[in-house]
């Protein structure tokens, strides 16, 4: 299917991977979003729309660089002092394309890894009577040792839906939601393999949290064709809770939350009923609930 998405229209891409959509391709990416907002909004949950970049402070507080330093992406400023920015001019793109920055402004913000980061980093220090329903779509960017339109790319669009409440409270949002996807996935004929899974942490063996998370896997992937994870249901326990101090009552708030990759669906889509989405089942691209 790869070598064949070139033929389709409304989809090109870059050298580095990056798909460009149009047309009726961008309608139906737009049309699946819409489609698990109402998922969210019938569920209750309030729509956030966040920056690009998120503090690398708040971050650090994650142990994210550690644990996640092949995956970061910063903006990056040039020094903006007079006789710095003069000598970037002198020769600024190397013959293979590369940019030689010199010297550079302090770096404190990262380009957002997982659109849910933001929801802790806003709830920090508040104690929460209720659970607390959250919903955003971001634009988020991870690096990779290799790119592929729509199913790999540096950046890439995710829907994530997010319960801030009790251990109860999340699992049964986990699981309506799972149980929301499966009917989905039956009524148009798509075939997903759940699978545990665990986060791509960076050198593994010497990672606790990798361990921890092979033990006691805490990720379910909604895998298609074998290999493509295109969502995923994601219990954190008290972890961010505890991390920026969000209470339920008197005890560290726990969290779950529901992620879709735009992107992947799309590609899964494409392989499954063919380029011409005037073709596709009807409950496709229906946007009311599930």
């Amino acid at each position: 299917m790869f070598s064949e998405l070139r033929n389709i229209q409304g989809l090109d891409w870059q050298e580095n991977g990056q798909a460009v959509l149009s047309g009726r391709l961008l309608h139906v990416l737009q049309r699946l979003d819409q489609r698990f907002l109402q998922w969210a909004l019938d569920w209750g949950a309030e729509e956030f729309r966040f920056p690009a970049f998120l503090s690398a402070r708040e971050l650090d507080r994650l142990d994210y660089f550690r644990s996640f330093p092949h995956l970061a992406t910063f903006p990056v400023a040039l020094d903006g002092r007079p006789e710095k920015l003069r000598a970037f001019t002198d020769r600024p793109v190397d013959g293979d394309g590369a940019v030689r920055l010199g010297e550079c402004a302090p770096v404190r913000e990262v380009l957002t890894p997982a659109a849910c980061y933001h929801f802790y980093v806003l709830f920090q220090d508040r104690c929460l009577e209720r659970p607390a329903d959250l919903t955003t779509v971001a634009t988020c960017f991870r690096r990779e040792a290799y790119y592929r339109p729509l199913q790999r790319q540096w950046n890439f669009t995710m829907r994530e839906i997010v319960r801030l409440g009790t251990a109860e409270e999340v699992d049964e949002f986990l699981e309506c939601f799972r149980e929301r996807c499966r009917r989905l996935f039956l009524q148009i004929g798509l075939s997903i393999e759940w699978r545990p899974a665990s986060d791509a942490f960076f050198d593994p063996p010497r990672n606790p949290r990798a361990l921890a998370q092979r033990l006691d896997p805490l990720k379910t992937e909604m895998v298609f064709g074998g290999e493509l994870a295109i969502g995923s249901l994601n219990v954190h326990r008290n972890f961010f809770g505890e991390t920026f101090g969000i209470n339920r009552g008197d005890q560290p708030v726990s969290s779950g939350c529901v992620a879709f990759g735009l992107e992947r669906w799309l590609y899964a889509l494409l392989c499954r009923f063919g380029p011409d989405d005037r073709t596709w089942p009807a409950a496709v691209l229906e946007t009311d609930g599930t």
